[in-house]
């Protein structure tokens, strides 16, 4: 499974909404990498800029694009470092309930509870998205 097929079949699932995300720019997506502190996976950079304004079922994963609310991945990580205790090697793509999905530098997806690291991971972001968001809804 690679990343472009998963992204793909995620956009014919794109649900129509009253006020549609758009996609960032490169320079948006820089920006983030810049104020975390990090340097995106290629995986995780290429989601954003193809992606990044899906809209469907009830994850939601992080963005970086201005006006993302409770799922900007700025305030979202800097939420999970500080007062959850994920961390900082852990990039956290997604929130929810107190609970985080994270990435690490080799790509893997990593299930962070609420109580700490679980033993639940996925062995990239592709696999994730179609596991946990396309087909868990």
């Amino acid at each position: 499974m690679n990343i472009a097929d998963v992204i793909r079949e995620l956009r014919e699932l794109n649900e129509p909404v009253p006020k549609p995300m758009r996609l960032p720019s490169e320079e948006e997506v820089s920006r983030a990498e810049a104020q975390l502190g990090v340097s995106f996976h290629p995986d995780y950079r290429k989601y954003l800029l193809r992606g990044g304004d899906v809209e469907y079922g009830t994850k939601e994963p992080c963005t970086v694009t201005p006006g993302g609310g409770h799922a900007d991945l700025c305030d979202v990580a800097q939420t999970a470092w500080t007062n959850v205790g994920v961390p900082r090697e852990l990039l956290p793509i997604c929130e929810d309930n107190g609970d985080y999905c994270c990435m690490n530098e080799a790509g893997e997806i990593v299930f962070w509870s609420h109580n700490g690291r679980t033993k639940e991971q996925w062995p990239d972001l592709a696999t994730w998205i179609k596991q946990v968001w396309i087909e868990g809804q």
